[in-house]
């Protein structure tokens, strides 16, 4: 693993950097040694917050934690993605997918955890009327939801709204 550690408004001490590569280290044993992890540290205020992005074929395995500790949040990071890796890999074994560019052989041949198999258990059908993105989070914010697929009347294609932190929301739109 190539672990890329930038830093946002603090400095990037030794101890720091230590932190991360020894708690990083320990996802070595899932990956190839050509894959590479970018890590963001910062401060805002009294939020210490890390974010791991690992790009994987196609996906990405991402966490982002905040604390009031930086230590603390580099503890918690480490203990999702690994979180997401035994999911993912699931996933992949599942599909029968070509896991073997990412992912070490080793991992890949473990017995996966049947308790991390993703479910779907609940299935839903709507009908889609073509507003504008506006509108569309207005009609998310009356149903209480966090996001909303609709069809883009400026576009017609499919989008999605979605509330993000600090009250703002973000669009997903299709790249055609």
């Amino acid at each position: 693993m190539k672990i890329k550690i930038t830093g946002r408004n603090l400095e990037l001490t030794d101890g720091l950097r230590t932190a991360v590569e020894r708690k990083l280290n320990k996802l070595e044993k899932y990956f190839t040694p050509e894959t590479d992890v970018f890590v963001t540290l910062s401060v805002e205020k009294e939020r210490q917050k890390v974010e791991v992005t690992i790009p994987m074929k196609g996906n990405y395995i991402r966490s982002e934690q905040v604390s009031n500790d930086m230590y603390v949040s580099i503890d918690l990071v480490e203990e999702v993605i690994e979180r997401q890796l035994r999911k993912y890999k699931t996933r992949l074994i599942n599909r029968h997918q070509n896991a073997t560019a990412v992912f070490r052989q080793e991992y890949l041949e473990e017995a996966a955890d049947d308790d991390e198999e993703i479910r779907i258990i609940r299935s839903k059908k709507f009908d889609v009327k073509p507003m504008y993105p506006e509108d569309a989070c207005v009609q998310m914010e009356l149903l209480g939801h966090d996001f909303f697929v609709f069809i883009n009347a400026e576009t017609e294609s499919v989008s999605v709204v979605y509330r993000r932190k600090g009250n703002t929301y973000g669009l997903i739109e299709p790249e055609y």
